[in-house]
């Protein structure tokens, strides 16, 4: 999986955010990034909330353990998951691409 790589922390998950949509979910591959559909508006940092909460339930890990590594302002980001194994992110996120 492309969108995956290890970081000394933990995993590291390559998103396309896509703000506005209808609902929080994971859309699919779009290149080498995983697609994420977010309610929330790229308004003073709501996006970034929203991605960081939707993806802290979607692989069980609390909020404070995922952060954002680049693309604050951009839709193209680099989110770490502390302490995660990229086996088991791989292994969430097998089913839903």
């Amino acid at each position: 999986m492309i969108c995956l790589s290890e970081h000394p922390e933990g995993a590291v998950v390559a998103v396309l955010a896509q703000p506005r949509a209808s609902r929080n979910a994971v859309v699919g591959l779009q290149g080498e990034e995983l697609k994420v559909a977010l309610t929330s508006p790229p308004v003073d940092g709501a996006a970034n909330k929203a991605c960081i909460q939707f993806l802290a339930k979607l692989f069980r890990q609390p909020k404070s353990s995922v952060r954002i590594l680049s693309g604050e302002t951009s839709r193209h980001k680099r989110i770490l998951l502390e302490g995660a194994a990229v086996s088991d992110v791989a292994a969430v996120l097998e089913p839903l691409i």
